[in-house]
């Protein structure tokens, strides 16, 4: 640390966890069962997605985690229990939403969180277990919550695809501009996401880390459970594979 740097007096020591920087007590074991959480915005504010990952690794490296198939999650859907996507691109963010407790339907997603960026890049599979590509989720840098074992952020709404051959596929562009419509970013936010999008483009083209950390070849270890399903918010519908 510099002298420039060095804090001041009666403020937390660096590493310690009042001061938010990594250290060992700030990391979760592998095994461990956390939520990772994408929070809900404005008049949606009360209806979070909440989805209960495996813990892969966790470090100064960056948190890896795993969604499996089947997993119990609440989510925010349309009144009517469809997605909000199919609402179009102003309606999604304008409609009215309720909480369904559901499970992650297809393939399980290995998520890795780099340190400091504004995305997640997201691993996914096809049935037989080939690899399929790279899903770069721009969303807010992440606000941790150790002890109750919950890591959550806000959707940006822009996503990249990326191919094994390296091909990369911009995606929801029409989502992000009917976002600025309804007035869930504004124009200045929207560029910034943009922004954020182009320096993932530059990782992704440099071949930097996690694109070349060789996840790809990851598998789930065998004797993992799926977790259980959250208890924080009280779903309005739930899914009939989850009726008792």
């Amino acid at each position: 640390m510099t002298a420039a740097a060095r804090p001041e007096p009666g403020s937390p020591e660096p590493g310690s966890p009042e001061a938010g920087a990594p250290g060992p007590e700030r990391f979760w074991e592998p095994g461990t069962t956390i939520e990772w959480v994408y929070q809900g915005t404005g008049r949606h504010a009360d209806k979070p997605n909440v989805r209960p990952m495996t813990v892969v690794r966790d470090d100064e490296d960056g948190l890896v985690a795993w969604l499996a198939p089947g997993t119990p999650l609440i989510k925010p859907v349309l009144t009517d229990g469809r997605e909000t996507r199919y609402a179009g691109p102003v309606a999604m963010f304008t409609e009215e939403r309720v909480l369904k407790l559901d499970i992650w339907r297809g393939t399980g997603i290995l998520k890795v969180l780099p340190p400091g960026k504004p995305w997640s890049v997201w691993h996914f599979w096809a049935e037989d277990g080939t690899f399929r590509g790279w899903y770069v989720n721009l969303e807010a840098p992440h606000e941790r919550d150790v002890a109750g074992r919950r890591t959550s952020t806000v959707d940006h709404v822009l996503d990249l695809w990326i191919r094994p051959d390296r091909t990369i596929e911009w995606k929801d562009e029409d989502e992000l501009e009917g976002a600025v419509t309804a007035g869930r970013f504004t124009s200045a936010e929207a560029a910034g996401i943009i922004a954020d999008a182009h320096a993932a483009v530059r990782e992704i083209e440099a071949w930097s880390s996690p694109f070349s950390d060789g996840w790809q070849s990851w598998k789930p270890p065998a004797d993992w459970r799926l977790p259980a399903a959250p208890t924080t918010h009280q779903p309005t519908l739930i899914a009939e594979e989850l009726h008792s």
